[in-house]
């Protein structure tokens, strides 16, 4: 009996006030061992697994986290916090069902617990299931419309294709928070990519007003400026951002403005520091088949030699339901148009197809996939970063239709974000006048770089109804000009970097 009284002992507020006065303080470090004391003495207090996983969790220590949780929800199961903060845990070690899991329990034993709805949704939209996302997003909006239930919206709608419905739920978000830096970069994004090039500037300039030095607002306006032609205006907000790819941005920037020797010298730096990164790789082999040297980057030397044009039998088949299924949706589906400088007499999509709930979308992002994944095994033995750091995962960054017309084509380019760039081709203008009429031409040189000689090596393909055409996205690749009266249609796509 003496020792099942001490098992249930509880501390005092004397020894639970230096454990909280450390915690608000953020000595988390000093928290947990304060935590792990105090459990010696009293094994049972739920109080202190918790505590001790909060301190945890904030160190980066997730499992240990996770175990202290479990072990909190053992002596209280009905604690909606608890399955609330094993769902933050969990979602951090990217377990996103057992984190939605413990979301949905946090739930039910809280209906009103808006911050465990918003969480959910954004476990649901991580693992592509976007109406879902929503439909949570919605909830936890129905009950507290904070900024950030607004932002996180905004995103799902986005990548659902709702641009319209994304814009406004960004614009509810600022209304909710007049100085939130996030929503007016990414509003400003969003309207940019609407044509709204006045709004989207303006909107950029308000998240720099904010906060001068916001990632964001300075890569996604450097974005536009280099998008639109304004290089030398880009640098100093790329350099400002430190964000994402704005060395390779900044690189970009330099060679097209024919600053060599600055260019160069960054250069070897960003070799010597990043040896996976496909737009370095552009620059790099440009470079050096440009001026005659070496291409000292061991990305990709010969891209052209890993273009793979394929078919997939399930698109080409005579009758194929699934051609039939796809072209309806493209026809159907309430998606939003995307503007795109690149583009001339067509229209692209926005959002991301591949996460789309259309079982034709779903069916097609298995079977490129699938030919993915024997394209790597493929060429598994190759001595470069393309192969050896190729994604573990086949995982979709993006994915959108283009529906071109008569004089349909984009201007040569490349995905500066992707790992493989490619294209499953769904309707071809069959009355060609020449041969190459609405093919893919891919080549080390494009997008109007600084050129000293013509000497780069290119490819052509004519794509029939049904072929899967994808590369490096090291690779320049533009589509040559149509004239008949026909429609060509295709789903491109960028698999996402490791």
């Amino acid at each position: 009996m003496k020792k099942q009284f001490q098992q249930s002992r509880q501390p005092t507020q004397g020894e639970i006030q230096p454990l909280l006065n450390l915690y608000n303080a953020d000595q988390l470090p000093q928290a947990e061992a304060t935590a792990k004391a105090l459990l010696k003495t009293y094994p049972d207090t739920f109080f202190l697994h918790n505590v001790l996983g909060i301190a945890l969790d904030g160190q980066r220590k997730f499992e240990e986290a996770i175990a202290s949780y479990r072990k909190a929800l053992s002596l209280q199961p009905a604690m909606p916090d608890l399955h609330f903060n094993l769902g933050i845990a969990l979602s951090n070690l990217n377990k996103l069902e057992e984190a939605a899991a413990s979301y949905r329990k946090a739930i039910a034993l809280q209906p009103g617990f808006f911050e465990a709805h918003g969480n959910l949704g954004t476990v649901l939209q991580k693992q592509g299931r976007l109406e879902e996302a929503i439909a949570s997003y919605r909830k936890a909006l129905a009950i507290n419309p904070d900024a950030l239930g607004h932002f996180n919206l905004a995103t799902a709608l986005r990548n659902l294709g709702k641009l319209e419905e994304a814009i406004a739920s960004f614009q509810n978000a600022i209304v909710a928070n007049p100085n939130y830096t996030e929503a007016y970069s990414s509003l400003g994004d969003a309207l940019w990519h609407h044509g709204k090039l006045n709004e989207a500037v303006e909107s950029f300039n308000k998240a720099l007003a904010i906060n001068p030095d916001s990632a964001s607002a300075n890569y996604n306006l450097a974005v536009f400026l280099y998008d639109n032609g304004e290089l030398e205006r880009a640098i100093p907000h790329f350099e400002r951002s430190q964000f994402s790819d704005w060395r390779e941005r900044v690189l970009y920037c330099l060679y097209k403005t024919e600053q060599y020797e600055v260019f160069k010298e960054k250069l070897e730096h960003s070799i010597s520091t990043n040896n996976t990164s496909p737009f370095l790789a552009t620059l790099s082999t440009h470079y050096a088949v440009n001026f005659g040297v070496e291409d000292e980057y061991n990305f990709c030397k010969k891209p052209l030699d890993f273009v793979y044009h394929g078919n997939i039998e399930a698109l080409s088949a005579p009758n194929s339901a699934l051609l039939a299924e796809l072209l309806s949706d493209i026809k159907n589906a309430e998606i939003s148009q995307r503007k795109q400088s690149r583009l001339h007499h067509g229209i692209q999509s926005s959002g991301n197809l591949f996460k789309r709930p259309e079982a034709s979308f779903q069916k097609l992002a298995a079977l490129v996939a699938e030919t993915i994944e024997k394209y790597k095994q493929r060429y598994a033995k190759e001595d470069c970063m393309f192969i050896k750091a190729f994604p573990k995962s086949i995982e979709f960054s993006s994915s959108w239709y283009v529906k071109m017309q008569s004089g349909g084509h984009l201007t040569s380019h490349i995905h500066e974000e992707g790992w493989i760039s490619g294209a499953v081709y769904l309707a071809m203008p069959k009355n060609k006048v020449n041969e190459d009429d609405g093919s893919i031409e891919l080549s080390t040189h494009g997008d109007n770089y600084p050129q000293k000689h013509t000497n780069f090596p290119t490819k052509t393909i004519a794509p029939s109804v049904g072929d899967v055409v994808f590369f490096p996205s090291s690779v320049f690749h533009r589509t040559i000009p149509f004239s008949t009266d026909e429609e060509r249609i295709c789903i491109a796509f960028d698999l996402k970097p490791a």
